[in-house]
């Protein structure tokens, strides 16, 4: 059978002390997960989404991953971790 996967995606919690704040239309968002997307070429993607930091039901936003090395520490992680669990997993 020819199946032509387009991408891979995986959920990730940013950890308390790596989280950060981002402003979009004037209202302040801390970045609380990240979705990891492998690419078709190998390649990762991500992108941050958050909440609005002074609460209520804002919009879930995407934002922008910093190149910081502890989040890129972070996204290699996740993606070794989904790896072994991609392998370990039952069908």
């Amino acid at each position: 059978m020819d199946v032509e996967v387009n991408a891979l995606a995986l959920n990730v919690t940013i950890p308390e002390q790596l989280r950060w704040t981002d402003v979009r239309r004037d209202q302040e968002f801390t970045l609380q997960t990240l979705t990891v997307r492998l690419l078709p070429d190998g390649t990762t993607a991500a992108k941050a989404y958050g909440r609005p930091t002074a609460g209520g039901r804002g919009a879930y936003v995407s934002f922008p991953v910093p190149d910081r090395p502890e989040l890129v520490e972070l996204v290699a992680a996740a993606t070794a971790r989904a790896a072994q669990l991609w392998a370990a997993s039952r069908t």
